[in-house]
């Protein structure tokens, strides 16, 4: 008889709100490595949720069997990394911008005082060097780019030596050199290891090839599991285009000038920003001229998101530096409400600290007026603008949904909507299409074209992937680690 590692069967959670849609059953063999795939609120987090044994059953069995580890407690073997939006875990003290705020930076814990115990120390070296982890350990926790964490909570996971790891999107957020890392240190774990690797991934395309089996999951649907190649050719035949007319509706859309105040977006004179004894920009001049569609690269932890936090005045460092944003210098009596009613912005930490409980449609409304959570009440009209670009992105339909019930791809399109609802002069896009499944990074790849084909509209765009830039680029930046 084959040993199982976890073996669910006919699972249904005692809570409905997280209950899928039939009874759940999945074996996983422990000689396999499996990949869980499927599209954005399919369930996929909610079965991971019942494996690791977070939701009562109401019906049906739950076993483990942890061999040749010594421990059969599951905390012991079973350590999940849900990277779902990419920003690690957020808390009840977390708010946006604390990150730029440095007199927060004090009671921050250090990355070295996170790492917990370690099991191996041969392993803790090899991990160090591959994923240059010496010089983050000195640094605040809350500095971490979103890169860096990743590769923190990976090392940190591995260090404690699991009979199995679960990684959600393992490879979001990554730089093309640090997904290679990562792919080839899997790999490597696969084939050496008494680790079981579980994946569970948006993209049938992020299937790596150490991968043996594929369990997929479908309107909150669990399948039969099967090898990798036959789920490869099943799924690519099944590929949806994204809709014909999405592009020309937003093009159609009503030409306003009268936000626009200056020819010269954004202007940066020598700034040099730094941290302790880090130096995150070095003398960077950059002008950004309106109409022009920017693509900011670089490697994790090269300063895009500082960048960008003071393109959006989140960073209080700006007021020290040579920046001009929208005609006007930073610092001669504008307020931040000012800029910001220019801009439509999805960041990393948006996300992780939007942790408002509000209807879906609420948080793309708070676009309105740049808050984090509603505060003032929209008119009507304003609301069917919110519905207009909730239909844009394929949500509609959960509009009445509370916010933190979402999956992460779900929460991400909200977001983004969010950004778009204002139909703003500037729009920042920092890794928008991070953990969304093929179908709606197609979507919003031809939402965000659309968006730039139109009359003087100005974007800036981070991602470590060159196959997401829209075809209207016009400029790049590429920013080096410690110029």
């Amino acid at each position: 008889m084959q040993p199982y590692t976890i073996c669910l069967t006919g699972g249904v959670a005692r809570n409905p709100l997280v209950r899928l849609a039939a009874p759940v059953s999945a074996s996983f063999p422990a000689d396999e490595h499996i990949a869980i795939v499927g599209p954005n609120g399919s369930g996929k987090s909610l079965l991971v949720d019942m494996l690791i044994g977070k939701y009562p059953l109401k019906e049906g069995t739950l076993t483990y069997d942890f061999s040749p580890s010594a421990s059969q407690a599951v905390y012991d073997n079973i350590k999940y990394l849900a990277f779902r939006d990419t920003y690690g875990s957020a808390d009840a003290n977390y708010y946006y911008q604390q990150r730029w705020n440095t007199h927060d930076h004090d009671d921050v814990p250090l990355v070295s005082d996170m790492l917990g115990e370690v099991k191996d120390e041969v392993l803790k070296q090899e991990l160090f060097e591959l994923f240059r982890i010496e010089p983050m350990l000195d640094k605040p926790m809350i500095l971490l780019s979103s890169g860096e964490l990743r590769k923190f909570q990976l090392v940190k996971a591995l260090l404690t030596a699991p009979r199995i790891l679960i990684m959600d999107n393992p490879f979001i957020g990554l730089d093309a050199q640090t997904r290679e890392l990562l792919n080839t240190l899997l790999e490597s774990l696969a084939k050496r290891s008494a680790v079981q690797l579980i994946l569970v991934l948006s993209m049938m395309d992020d299937v790596p090839s150490y991968i043996n089996k594929v369990l997929p999951v479908a309107n909150r649907m669990v399948g039969q599991m099967m090898q990798r190649d036959q789920y490869l050719t099943i799924f690519r035949n099944a590929d949806v285009p994204a809709p014909e007319d999405l592009q020309q509706r937003i093009i159609d859309l009503p030409y306003d000038n009268t936000n626009y105040v200056s020819d010269e977006v954004v202007k940066l004179n020598k700034v040099s920003i730094r941290y302790g004894d880090r130096t995150i920009l070095k003398e960077l001049d950059w002008s950004v001229m309106r109409g022009q569609k920017w693509a900011l690269s670089g490697e994790n932890g090269a300063g895009k998101s500082t960048l960008l936090s003071l393109v959006c005045a989140d960073n209080p460092q700006s007021y020290a530096c040579d920046i001009s944003l929208f005609g006007r210098k930073r610092g001669t009596g504008e307020s931040i409400w000012e800029i910001k009613k220019h801009i439509g912005y999805v960041s990393p930490e948006m996300h992780r600290a939007y942790l408002k409980n509000l209807p879906a449609i609420e948080i793309v409304a708070s676009g309105l007026h740049d808050s984090i959570g509603l505060y003032k009440r929209p008119k009507a009209e304003q609301m069917s603008i919110c519905e207009w670009w909730m239909d844009i992105f394929g949500i509609a339909g959960l509009k009445d949904k509370p916010f933190l019930q979402l999956s992460s791809g779900e929460q991400r399109l909200a977001l983004l909507a969010r950004a778009f609802v204002k139909d703003p002069e500037l729009l920042i896009l920092d890794e928008p299409l991070h953990g969304l499944d093929t179908y709606n990074r197609r979507r919003v790849k031809k939402i965000i074209e659309a968006f730039c084909r139109r009359q003087d509209k100005t974007m800036i765009m981070v991602t470590h992937y060159e196959r997401e830039l829209p075809a209207t680029i016009t400029d790049r930046l590429f920013l080096k680690r410690n110029r």
